[in-house]
């Protein structure tokens, strides 16, 4: 696991990387390299089906390539009503809430009494590993997503995760 000051440099210049300026991801394209001056255009993101989320969830790569090693910036995009049951992730990662509210919960059981809501604006750290679950319960939300690759997912019941089905 990455010391968290790495995780968050790395993370931060992932970030800076994405919106700066100079080179524009356009669709079709894979996320700007992490380390290049460029910019990503809110009309130039591709948002996808992603096999590891339920149908209706969105996500979108901004930066860098999240199935190989080194920083990346996801988007994840879900509508009202959707669960993502429990899971961990094998890489830190950090959230920062773009729109609606994002409702997380630690722990290898759905339980609505541990959700906690951050607005927009808010950062989340989730350290490697730890168990936890989301659901868009008040609303649709989107969220940012900084780590350092490769992205993984491991549902805590093989049968909560929507690739098994």
């Amino acid at each position: 696991m990455m010391p968290t000051s790495k995780l968050i440099a790395l993370a931060t210049a992932a970030t800076f990387a994405g919106v700066a300026g100079a080179q524009t991801a356009s669709k079709g394209q894979p996320g700007l390299p992490a380390f290049q001056f460029g910019a990503v255009l809110a009309e130039n993101i591709e948002w996808q089906a992603f096999p590891a989320f339920p149908p209706e969830a969105r996500l979108a790569v901004l930066v860098g390539d999240p199935g190989k090693a080194g920083a990346y910036v996801v988007r994840v995009k879900l509508p009202a009503g959707v669960k993502l049951m429990p899971h961990s992730h094998p890489e830190d990662r950090i959230y920062t809430v773009i729109s609606g509210v994002f409702y997380i919960g630690l722990g290898t059981t759905f339980d609505p009494d541990k959700l906690q809501a951050y607005a927009p604006g808010s950062i989340i750290v989730l350290p490697a590993n730890t168990p936890h679950f989301h659901w868009a319960k008040s609303g649709d939300y989107m969220t940012q997503v900084s780590g350092v690759g490769p992205l993984g997912i491991r549902y805590i019941r093989a049968e909560d995760d929507p690739r098994n089905h």
